[in-house]
């Protein structure tokens, strides 16, 4: 049974995966530390839900990032904690993973997904049967000389900010909740037919509100420490 884990908004999405089988839970739990309250109930309660019980997980596919500092860290941790029990984990960013809800949606590529960088900044990636672009971020106003007339897609708590910029071409889901979940099913089955990675490396794309602040404080630390290892 493959455990599926994406904690890197305020949303926590899980899901336990036998088969053609597959259990799911979408739990609003706020931003932050709120995430290491929620999460491991939450989780026992679906693995209750499917009968399962902790020796039998196979392994661990976690989102990575890029998301919020605390919140996708407690996501990755949980999944390194099982992994020192043996258990193989693989990992996979925040555009992967919505990349293949809007496919399991049905939507055509291309695509552009957009994700809240906060301060008025937004991650993007373009997806094109796969990563069209490097990940990056840039202010909220400078998204249309990315996006252009493409299609884009944002988070519904993040989208207002999004579409005061780019007014038309945003992709709408019937149902986000239910999407997400799909997508993270596919996304892990996928996944998980590849080599383990360990250890897990968030992907942050961002400095730190203390990097940004005291610069020089960080100027010594590597990209891959200051924003983690790009996807």
């Amino acid at each position: 049974m493959l455990l599926a884990l994406d904690t890197t908004t305020e949303i926590l999405h899980l899901a336990l995966i036998q088969g053609d089988q597959a259990w799911v839970r979408r739990v609003l739990s706020g931003v932050g530390r709120s995430h290491s309250e929620r999460l491991l109930p939450a989780l026992n309660e679906l693995m209750a839900e499917a009968g399962a019980v902790s020796k039998g997980l196979s392994g661990v596919a976690v989102c990575l990032g890029p998301g919020g500092f605390t919140s996708l860290r407690i996501g990755v941790a949980t999944a390194e904690g099982l992994g020192l029990t043996g258990l193989p984990t693989w990992g996979f960013s925040a555009f992967a993973l919505r990349a293949e809800t809007l496919s399991q949606a049905g939507v055509a590529e291309p695509f552009w997904t957009l994700l809240d960088g906060q301060r008025k900044e937004a991650f993007h990636q373009r997806w094109a049967g796969g990563p069209a672009s490097p990940a990056a971020k840039h202010p909220l106003a400078a998204l249309p000389a990315f996006v252009g007339d493409e299609t884009w897609w944002a988070p519904e708590a993040f989208a207002p900010r999004v579409e005061a910029v780019l007014s038309a071409h945003r992709i709408l889901l019937a149902d986000e909740g239910e999407a997400t979940l799909a997508g993270l099913v596919a996304l892990a089955r996928r996944v998980s037919q590849g080599l383990p990675e360990a250890p897990l490396v968030p992907f942050y794309l961002r400095e730190t509100d203390a990097e940004v602040n005291f610069p020089l404080a960080a100027a010594h630390l590597s990209e891959a420490l200051r924003k983690g290892v790009a996807r």
